[in-house]
């Protein structure tokens, strides 16, 4: 998917396929969970603003937006993607209520300025050379005032192997089956979220999550 031309609708269905993968893979929970470490001394009439990196479909900030809406916190959500085709999709699949705002770029060109109170990203660093994942974190770190999250995979055997199967047999579309295990292959273990984090100069915690997931999350404090 990262290489092949692919026409919208395919790539829509591609985008619904992953978001279904991310449902049943649990892929919300540690940044829900990171999410909540921020929200819960949040001043109520403030809304958070949060910056998605690399949304696909958009489900991530679809369920923050209803998280949020079950808390009753004010929230902006904005997502930026390098695929027009992710805009039109996510757009496509967010009912008008959620007011969410899906733009096309890259975010390593916002404005130095431009900052969030949190930004987040899932299953996107794996897609990253090691110099960017750097620069990535250097970016976040500089941009997003409260904190910042990464959630992506742990490289491992069985989850590889384990995917392949699944994927075949759930029917999923070809670029889910394709990509999936290359994404875990081309995934983390923790002794690299360590190098990249003493390569960018910052820490943050390095926590694993249930089924093989990493989460890289730094909390900076309200209003720092």
């Amino acid at each position: 998917m990262d290489t092949e031309p692919v026409g919208a609708a395919d790539f829509a269905h591609c985008l619904r396929d992953l978001a279904s993968v991310n449902r049943l893979t649990l892929a919300a929970r540690p940044t829900l969970a990171w999410l909540e470490t921020i929200a819960r001394d949040w001043p109520a009439n403030r809304p958070l603003s949060v910056l998605d990196v690399g949304y696909g479909e958009g489900d991530m900030l679809r369920t923050i937006w209803r998280w949020a809406d079950r808390r009753g916190l004010k929230v902006a959500l904005e997502g930026i993607d390098l695929n027009p085709l992710s805009e039109s999709a996510a757009k496509a699949a967010t009912p008008p209520q959620m007011k969410i705002r899906f733009g096309t770029g890259d975010v390593f060109t916002l404005p130095k300025d431009r900052q969030f109170d949190v930004i987040i990203s899932s299953l996107v660093t794996h897609h990253l050379s090691d110099t960017q994942i750097v620069d990535f974190i250097r970016l976040m770190d500089r941009q997003a005032t409260s904190g910042w999250f990464i959630n992506d995979l742990h490289r491992h055997a069985l989850s590889y192997h384990v995917f392949r199967v699944w994927a075949a047999l759930a029917g999923w579309h070809r670029f889910v089956r394709h990509d999936g295990p290359v994404s875990i292959a081309r995934s983390f273990r923790r002794e690299d979220w360590q190098s990249y984090l003493a390569a960018a100069g910052t820490d943050a915690e390095i926590a694993w999550h249930f089924p093989f997931r990493y989460g890289v999350g730094r909390r900076k404090g309200i209003f720092a």
